[in-house]
């Protein structure tokens, strides 16, 4: 059975998040569903990452595998065309070896959080972006966010119902960066590591938001941090601002086709 990878791009909104639930939308139920159509029989495709429900994606990579042999770029097509109405789309196609894992053969996941800082409550960014009314300070929120770099025990930002077996990580990149975005300036919280604890990112921009409001002091974040208890996390923040930007592998499997 030939394999192939997807590169997939959704918008979370009307998703229970990416992994198939009995009687809930999701993206993983939809990609399947599409397959079903090319394909008629129960397809069963992996995931590098499982975002939760309101998660959007822009570089999440799955793969599934085939009957026949199919052109990398009619397959996409055909997806596509069976995904609609659905806001998902496969945005890269490759013919990988059968040995190739979405998950396990994964690096690195790397996420971008978007921060919209204004009075005026959003209307195109609606669903995109987590909003907060007042201006935040982004230097304080750097020097919070260089005390979670590198390895260390993450229980104070991990959810309770986090099923990894260990709470220890080694978190590669936290950079804050403030833009002016299509609606009002944005912060952005570009993110990447290994692998990441249920949570995570959404407990690190939630404590770093405290801190850029002046609620906490960078120090807190180290004590929090230090903490290792999940009581010591500032507030989780909400999930329409979280996108999966991408996943990295030793080798690209679309570095080929868009070349």
């Amino acid at each position: 059975m030939p394999r192939y990878a997807l590169r997939v791009e959704y918008h979370g909104a009307p998703f229970s998040g990416w992994q198939r639930q009995k009687d809930q939308p999701s993206v993983q139920g939809a990609i399947e569903d599409a397959l079903r159509r090319l394909e008629p029989r129960a397809h069963a495709i992996a995931a590098a990452g499982r975002t939760d429900a309101g998660v959007h994606a822009l570089g999440q990579v799955a793969h599934c595998d085939m009957d026949k042999a199919w052109d990398p770029f009619r397959l996409s097509e055909a997806l596509n065309y069976h995904l609609k109405p659905a806001p998902v789309a496969i945005t890269g196609c490759a013919q990988v070896s059968d040995t190739w894992h979405a998950r396990f053969s994964a690096t690195n996941r790397q996420y971008l959080f978007r921060l919209l800082t204004r009075r005026p409550p959003a209307t195109l960014e609606k669903g995109l972006v987590w909003q907060v009314s007042q201006k935040l300070d982004v230097a304080a929120m750097r020097e919070g966010a260089s005390y979670l770099l590198g390895k260390h025990d993450f229980t104070t930002f991990r959810s309770t119902i986090c099923q990894a077996k260990s709470p220890i990580k080694t978190l590669d990149r936290l950079d804050v960066e403030e833009i002016m975005g299509p609606s009002g300036p944005e912060v952005h919280f570009h993110v990447q590591a290994r692998s990441f604890l249920h949570n995570q990112v959404r407990s690190f921009v939630g404590t770093l938001e405290r801190v850029g409001a002046g609620s906490w002091s960078p120090e807190e974040v180290k004590a929090a941090l230090e903490a290792t208890d999940r009581a010591a996390c500032g507030p989780v923040c909400p999930p329409q601002g979280l996108y999966l930007a991408r996943v990295g592998y030793d080798e690209d499997p679309f570095a080929a086709s868009e070349s």
